[in-house]
C-alpha cells in the first residue's frame, strides 16, 4: 500500500524497510530521519527554509549486507529520482572518463522520465480515445463523396417520396460498426500500415563521445528542428498499432515544458543520490601519488562542491544540488572514512556501521522479506508446474553454510545464499521442464549431500560458492 511522503512517520519508514530488509535497524532509524527531515523542511514558511541543508549518510560495513537496497526502497517510499553511482567510475577533471557532474545530469534523466511516465498515465485514456479515431481513419478510409443528393420531394400526383440516405450518412454509419468491432477486439489480428519515423544517424560527429557525454547533449535532439524527419511505412497489426498510437497521442498531450519544471523541482528538493564505494576513492597515502591512484584526492574534491551545493548545466536547464540527499557507502576494509580529505568528511555528518549478517539473518533473510530468495525460486518453479519446499532444517543448513563460507572467504553478505541456492537447485532447474506438476522438498540432508564435497575442498570453495 503506497502512502504519500507527508503520511510516513520515521516508525512507519521503518516497517517498510523491514518488509524488505533483515536487521540494520541504526541504519534505517537515521536514512528514516533523513527522508522526514525533508518533508519537515519542505513545510518550513520562513526564510531559514533555504538554510536547513539534508544530513547526508555514509554506510559503513562490508558487501551484500543491505547498503543498497535500503537506499533503493527509501527513494521507492519517497517516489523520489534515485541513482546508484559507483564512485569509483568518476575521475579528476583533465583525465578521461566520467566527471563527478554526469551524475546530476543522469538523475535529471530519471527524473523527467519518472515525470513523462506519470503525465502518460494521466492522458492515457484521451490518448486511446484519439488512437482510436486514427486506427478508423485507416480502416476506414473516408471516400470522395459526390455532393450529397437533394432532400426528397413530393411528386406532382402527391406520393411521398422516398429519402434517399447521404454518402456522409452510410460512411458514418460504416464508421461505427468498426468502431464496435475495433473496442470489441475483432480487428486485433487485421493489419494496418502505419508511418513510422525511421531511426537515422547523424551526418557528421562533431564532438567525441567523451564531449556529448560531458556536455548532456543528445545529437538528435540538437538538430531535430534543423534536419527533417523520415518516415518508414511499417505494417503491423491493429492490437499493436494501438499502443503504438496511443503512445504517439500521450507524447502530444504532454506539455515537455511542465515535465522539464516538475522533474528539476523533484530532484532539487528531493532527488537521492546513492554514492557506493566511497572508501575507493580516499587514496592509498603510500602510493607518492603516483599510478593509478593519482586522481583519487581530485575527485574528491570535485566531488566536494556537488555535495556542498552548486549549479549543474543539464540539457534540461541548470540544476541546483543544494538540497539533494546524499547516500555514501563503502566497505572501509582498507582505507577509514578519516581517510577522506576534511572538507568531504564535512559533508557527511552522519556515519552508521551495519553489521555483518549472522546465521539467523540468513534464515530470517531467505524466508521473511516480501521478496525473499525462496519465494522468488518458488515463483519460477511453479511456472513449470512444480511446488517447491524447504523444511526448517534444510533453511537452517543454507544459512550456516552462507555464515560459515563468508568467514573462511571473502564476506559478501547476503549474496552468498544467491550462490548457495543456484547450487543446491541446479539441477532441479534444469530437469523441471520434464517433471511434470509434482511436489519437491528439500531437506537438511539433501543440501549437506550438494554441498559437502564443495565445502570441505577449499579450492571448489572458493570458486564455486
Amino acid at each position: 500500500m503506497k502512502k504519500e511522503l507527508h503520511e510516513l512517520t520515521p516508525k512507519q519508514i521503518v516497517t517498510e524497510l523491514n518488509k524488505y530488509i533483515i536487521g540494520q535497524n541504526s541504519a534505517k532509524r537515521m536514512v528514516s530521519i533523513a527522508l522526514r527531515n525533508r518533508w519537515r523542511r519542505q513545510q518550513v514558511e520562513s526564510d531559514i527554509r533555504e538554510e536547513i541543508m539534508p544530513n547526508n549518510i555514509i554506510l559503513i560495513g562490508p558487501t551484500g549486507v543491505g547498503k543498497t537496497e535500503i537506499s533503493r526502497r527509501l527513494a521507492k517510499l519517497a517516489q523520489a529520482p534515485f541513482i546508484k553511482v559507483e564512485a569509483s567510475k568518476f575521475t579528476e577533471v583533465g583525465y578521461v572518463g566520467r566527471d563527478v557532474d554526469s551524475m546530476i545530469r543522469d538523475l535529471v534523466d530519471i527524473g523527467v522520465n519518472m515525470v513523462r511516465e506519470e503525465m502518460t498515465l494521466a492522458v492515457q485514456d484521451k490518448a486511446r480515445q484519439m488512437a482510436v479515431e486514427r486506427l478508423l481513419d485507416l480502416l476506414v478510409p473516408k471516400p470522395k463523396m459526390p455532393p450529397s443528393p437533394p432532400p426528397p420531394t413530393s411528386s406532382e400526383y402527391g406520393e411521398q417520396a422516398v429519402p434517399v440516405e447521404s454518402h456522409e450518412a452510410r460512411y458514418e454509419k460504416t464508421r461505427e460498426r468498426f468502431r464496435e468491432k475495433l473496442l470489441s477486439g475483432e480487428l486485433d489480428k487485421r493489419e494496418v500500415e502505419l508511418d513510422m519515423q525511421a531511426e537515422s544517424t547523424p551526418m557528421m560527429q562533431i564532438f567525441s563521445p567523451a564531449g556529448i557525454e560531458e556536455m548532456g547533449l543528445n545529437m538528435r535532439e540538437l538538430f531535430g528542428n534543423i534536419m527533417p524527419k523520415k518516415t518508414k511505412k511499417r505494417k503491423v497489426k491493429v492490437e499493436e498499432a494501438m499502443v503504438i498510437l496511443t503512445q504517439e497521442e500521450a507524447q502530444k498531450l504532454i506539455d515537455m515544458d511542465a515535465v522539464i519544471k516538475e522533474a528539476t523541482r523533484r530532484v532539487e528538493e528531493a532527488g537521492i543520490v546513492f554514492l557506493d564505494e566511497i572508501d575507493k576513492i580516499s587514496g592509498n597515502k603510500g602510493s607518492g601519488g603516483q599510478g593509478p591512484d593519482v586522481s583519487r584526492e581530485g575527485v574528491q574534491r570535485d566531488l566536494l562542491p556537488v555535495v556542498e551545493g552548486t549549479t549543474v548545466i543539464t540539457k534540461y536547464g541548470p540544476v541546483k544540488t543544494d538540497h539533494i540527499l546524499f547516500v555514501a557507502s563503502g566497505a572501509f576494509h582498507v582505507a577509514k572514512p578519516s581517510d577522506l580529505i576534511p572538507e568531504l568528511q564535512g559533508r557527511f555528518p552522519i556515519r552508521v556501521e551495519l553489521n555483518s549478517l549472522t546465521s539467523e539473518d540468513f534464515i530470517r533473510i531467505l524466508t521473511e522479506p516480501e521478496n525473499a530468495l525462496m519465494k522468488q525460486y518458488h515463483a519460477l518453479l511453479s511456472t513449470e508446474g512444480i511446488e517447491l519446499k524447504f523444511t526448517e532444517d534444510a533453511i537452517r543448513e543454507i544459512a550456516e553454510t552462507a555464515t560459515f563460507v563468508n568467514t573462511k572467504s571473502e564476506n559478501i553478505g547476503a549474496r552468498r545464499l544467491h550462490t548457495i541456492m543456484s547450487t543446491i537447485l541446479e539441477d532441479l532447474l534444469f530437469e523441471a521442464s520434464d517433471m511434470g506438476e509434482q511436489t519437491v522438498e528439500i531437506d537438511g540432508k539433501f543440501v549437506r549431500d550438494k554441498l559437502k564435497n564443495i565445502v570441505e575442498d577449499e579450492d571448489l570453495r572458493r570458486y564455486i560458492l
